[in-house]
């Protein structure tokens, strides 16, 4: 499969909108009570929604999902979800799909988009604040509840809220920087925030300007296999996530050590972004 061949458009006919259910059921597996069904799918794109779909030829290989509505009386766009089929993955399609989405978002009117995305998920946490530079409005504890999803692993569904503004400089360069990186010098030997470094550490007046948050390399097979360390881990990055976003630190970049399988959310010390938290 070559990234060059993938299209990028609307889903129309019933079969496409078909062919978005079966991707959901892949990836979130057939019991999962939270399927987007084709009515909606459909229904949505006639109200300023985004139904997506990325198309290797006539075959969907991944789509992305949101609705358009008023939030404090102005028009947002909330990306609900997107998924890219496991034999089409690093391919840049989750990307090319969000970059879509946000030209369609705009085109209806709309300031700002949301989305979720769990927070010790490696690879979103690159695509998302790395690649698309979205920012970190605020840490949503267990906010979908326990699914069915095989995804989900019965663990406590945390999210981590991004905002996306439709019109921003900074995050337009981001998206031409093909190979962005974290520049804070100091970043890869920021302390790890950890429950017990935190608990040293609070109420010192003085905090560093850096800290990093760390997860696991693939806490995608931990959901599945291992849901006793996932929820471990949940605990640890939920404690660090929320330390930091109370104490004044925003999230800047994600860093991945191959050699440890570890990645680390960049958090320095800054002022925080004037956009409103979205609401859960």
């Amino acid at each position: 499969m070559d990234s060059d061949s993938i299209e990028i458009r609307p889903l129309a006919s019933q079969a496409e909108l078909r062919a978005c259910v079966h991707l959901q059921e892949t990836t979130w597996g057939q019991d999962f009570g939270d399927i987007v069904p084709t009515s909606i799918l459909k229904v949505a794109q006639r109200i300023g929604g985004v139904a997506l779909g990325a198309f290797d030829g006539a075959d969907l290989v991944g789509f992305v999902f949101g609705l358009t509505g008023v939030e404090r009386g102005r028009i947002v766009h909330w990306s609900d979800m997107l998924a890219v089929r496991r034999d089409a993955r690093n391919l840049g399609i989750g990307r090319r799909l969000k970059e879509e989405q946000r030209r369609a978002a705009l085109e209806v009117g709309a300031e700002i988009m949301y989305w979720t995305f769990d927070p010790l998920v490696a690879r979103n946490a690159h695509l998302n604040v790395n690649r698309l530079g979205a920012r970190v409005s605020e840490y949503v504890e267990n906010m979908y509840g326990l699914t069915d999803s095989v995804l989900h692993g019965l663990v406590p569904t945390d999210r981590l809220v991004v905002a996306w503004p439709t019109h921003d400089d900074e995050i337009e360069r981001r998206l031409f920087e093909v190979n962005w990186t974290v520049s804070s010098p100091d970043s890869q030997q920021a302390p790890i925030a950890t429950p017990d470094w935190i608990s040293d550490v609070e109420g010192a007046s003085i905090l560093p300007h850096c800290v990093r948050v760390e997860i696991p390399g693939d806490a995608e097979s931990l959901l599945r296999t291992s849901p006793e360390d996932a929820a471990r881990w949940r605990n640890s990055v939920r404690t660090a996530m929320r330390w930091g976003l109370t104490s004044g630190y925003a999230v800047n970049g994600f860093l991945f050590d191959e050699s440890r399988d570890r990645g680390f959310y960049v958090m320095t010390k800054a002022s925080r972004s004037s956009l409103p938290a979205a609401r859960a």
